[in-house]
């Protein structure tokens, strides 16, 4: 189990001012210049996955983890290449399925964006990179410091809950080391360590918060908030019908559909975009069976063709969908009607949805908006 007793020393020059407040407040040299430690943590009775060391600033976490982990600690600083995109600040024999994947998993699933140096990504994102990375280059055991600290609360959380998921889901180890208190819940460690107090406890797991949605009927004038994070095309069609899912009076995921204009007609998704800082936590996929349910309460046939990792996943376990073509490159069609430009240069799987149907007075409702 690690532990360790740990003693800092810090050297300050005397000065008129320095002797002055020192007799003041009848202060010591030894009492400002030295702080100690005794830890143990008894990690190695139970199986874990996630560890949390918690506690204000100026507690000793930093310095804790730095030396009950050293080796892990400092292979957590590595510096982003300056020009490069972030995919090519990832381990060099990583394949780029590999790295897409744990991008997407931590929620940062917008490709555009792997496709930009670090530098230039908004704060949640780099936060997500930064996570990503981490586990590339520490896959045993991963520790992040100040862990949270740069990002708005809402997407702490969120991106707090999707890496809890891949964490336990690949059987990994982390530990958070933050002095913010609101991801306990979202991250929900197997441990906790608190400096301040000297207080080590395991945890029972428990369910993340509930997040809870309002489903509405959207115009086509909210498209612009959503499309620079959609993976394919800034392009919309003039004919989508679209909806957005509202979370704390703001839109944050928008999904638009359009007549499936092949055999069995019908409805086709379209664009189904989230925005940045709530990706990772199954929003996206929740719209579009939410979406598709609505089309096939009216009678509808519901199809879906997608190229994104994270969706044809998604469908591949779900019992909502029937894949009726597996991941391929598709060409234009050889109908002798007008030619439909598809996918030729990337893979794209094809799915019907077979879900349970939205009672149709409810669809009719909210499709009148």
């Amino acid at each position: 189990m690690p532990s360790a007793h740990i003693v800092v020393r810090t050297g300050i020059e005397p000065s008129p001012r320095v002797s002055q407040v020192e007799g003041m407040f009848d202060l010591s040299p030894m009492d400002r210049a030295m702080r100690s430690w005794r830890v143990t943590l008894p990690l190695e009775e139970r199986q874990w996955h996630i560890g949390l060391i918690v506690g204000p600033s100026g507690a000793g976490k930093s310095t804790i983890a730095r030396a009950l982990f050293p080796d892990v600690f400092t292979n957590s600083a590595r510096p982003w290449p300056e020009h490069a995109a972030i995919l090519d600040a990832f381990p060099a024999a990583m394949p780029i399925k590999s790295i897409t994947r744990l991008l997407c998993a931590v929620g940062l699933s917008s490709p555009p964006s792997w496709l930009k140096p670090f530098h230039v990504l908004s704060t949640g994102e780099r936060f997500r990179a930064e996570l990503a990375r981490l586990l590339a280059y520490s896959p045993a055991l991963a520790i992040m410091d100040e862990y949270s600290s740069s990002v708005d609360r809402t997407a702490a959380q969120i991106a707090s809950a999707a890496l809890s998921r891949l964490v336990r889901s690949n059987d990994r180890k982390f530990i958070a080391v933050t002095c913010h208190e609101d991801v306990l819940a979202w991250l929900d460690p197997d441990w906790s360590y608190r400096p301040d107090i000297d207080h080590f406890a395991w945890r029972r797991l428990r369910r993340r918060p509930a997040l809870k949605f309002q489903v509405r009927r959207i115009g086509l004038e909210a498209w612009p908030l959503f499309r620079p994070h959609h993976y394919l095309s800034a392009e919309i069609s003039r004919s989508a019908e679209a909806f957005a899912a509202w979370w704390r009076g703001k839109p944050v995921a928008f999904s638009a559909w359009v007549n499936n204009l092949v055999k069995g007609g019908g409805k086709r998704e379209h664009r189904t975009v989230v925005l940045p800082d709530y990706q990772g936590i199954g929003i996206g996929s929740a719209l579009s069976d939410f979406t598709a349910s609505l089309w096939s309460g009216l009678g509808r046939r519901v199809l879906s063709t997608t190229a994104h990792p994270s969706f044809v996943a998604s469908r591949m376990r779900s019992s909502r969908w029937r894949l009726i073509r597996p991941p391929s490159l598709v060409g234009r069609s050889n109908r002798t009607e007008r030619p439909i430009q598809t996918a030729t240069t990337r893979l794209t799987a094809g799915f019907e949805y077979i879900g349970p149907a939205m009672k149709r007075r409810r669809a009719e409702a909210l499709l009148r908006g």
